[in-house]
Order: structure tokens, then sequence, then C-alpha cells
């Protein structure tokens, strides 16, 4: 009798503990179903900071759209109200006579506050086919993104539509 309860016992133990490991994972599931969620849809630029010539950064002139689908695709456009104004120099320049497009899939590393954007076509066609990671923030309805290359110095914020 002993033994049965002492079994008994055990598995009651380890059926609680398969519990809670499917219920943590679960938690986890729905938690990153929640990030890609909150990416998923329009998004209007509400400003773009760039370094100038001078390497001082300032607040671009430029208006944007950023579009996520559910499905992991994503597309870009920037342009510059003043083409002049655009980065022409530096290590890297998205922008052709003042306009930036782009499109692609992307992937979020929610524990790292990372997306990485898979470029499938470009307006800069040396950027088709790349992987570009960035860094980024959500708060309210902002996005709030970053470059991962210590190069690179812009930062660009996204108001949901």
């Amino acid at each position: 009798m002993k033994k049965l309860l002492l079994l008994a016992g055990v598995l009651t133990l380890c059926t609680a503990a398969i519990s809670s490991f499917a219920l943590a994972a679960d938690r986890n599931r729905k938690e990153d179903v929640r990030v890609q969620d909150r990416f998923v849809g329009g998004w209007r630029l509400a400003w773009l900071e760039e370094p100038d010539g001078k390497g001082a950064v300032h607040k671009a002139d430029c208006t944007g759209l950023l579009v996520f689908t559910r499905d992991g695709h994503m597309s870009v456009q920037v342009m510059y109200h003043n083409s002049q104004a655009a980065p022409q120099s530096g290590p890297v320049q998205y922008a052709q006579g003042g306009y930036e497009a782009s499109f692609g899939t992307y992937q979020i590393n929610e524990s790292t506050h990372t997306f990485t954007f898979h470029v499938g076509g470009a307006m800069v066609r040396s950027f088709i086919g790349k992987d570009l990671p960035r860094t980024y923030e959500l708060s309210g309805k902002q996005l709030i993104v970053k470059s991962t290359n210590p190069n690179e110095h812009w930062r660009v914020a996204w108001e949901h539509y």
C-alpha cells in the first residue's frame, strides 16, 4: 500500500511539472505572437534622425510608409522632401535620388529586441539578397528602429496607423 501511495505521489508531481512546463511554453508562444501582432499593419514615418556630412545628427525632412504583414513580409518607402538633403555619403546609402524603397521578409527575435529584414528587392540594388538586422523598441503606438551596425548612426520612429 505504501508503494502504491508513493507511486501515486510521484505521478502527481510529474503531472504537475509537465503541466507547468507546458503552460510556460504556451505563454512564451503567446508572447511571441503578441509581439509580431504589434508589428503587423501600416506605419507612418514620425521622424528620422541621421548624421549630416559633418557627423552632427539632425531630423531629416522626409515622409514614409512601413508595412509588416502577418505572413512575414515587409515593405518600406521613404521620400526626402528635398532630394538634395538625402544622405549622399557615409558607410551606407539606402536612398537613391532622394527616395528609398525596398521589400522582403522579416523575422523577429523578441528576446534580443531585434528583427532581421531579408531584402528581396530594393531601389539600391546592392541591398538585394542582404539581411539587415535592426534593433526595435515598441512604445505605445510607436516603433523605434535603429541599425545594429555600429557604423550607422540613424534612428527612425514609426507610428502605427
